[in-house]
């Protein structure tokens, strides 16, 4: 990404879905990735309904629906 964005920095970034489509092999491959990525101080969110990520992703903010049609927020840390 700082090669084609001319050099720039980037400390954080969001990645929404698309995790639940990959085969197994893929989707221990992607985890490493972000694995790689988090490294430093660099964040990475994710996005995502898939059970093994948030088995696998220690740190979260999980946001849930309530009954009053609101929502709350859970930090996992």
């Amino acid at each position: 990404i700082q090669s084609s964005a001319g050099g720039i920095q980037l400390d954080a970034m969001f990645v929404d879905e698309g995790f639940g489509s990959l085969d197994e092999e893929s989707l221990q491959q992607a985890l490493r990735a972000l694995g790689d990525l988090s490294a430093g101080n660099r964040l990475v969110g994710v996005i995502s309904h898939v059970a093994e990520l948030k088995e696998r992703i220690e740190r979260q903010v999980i946001v849930k629906k309530d009954g009053s049609g609101g929502s709350r927020v859970e930090i996992v840390v």
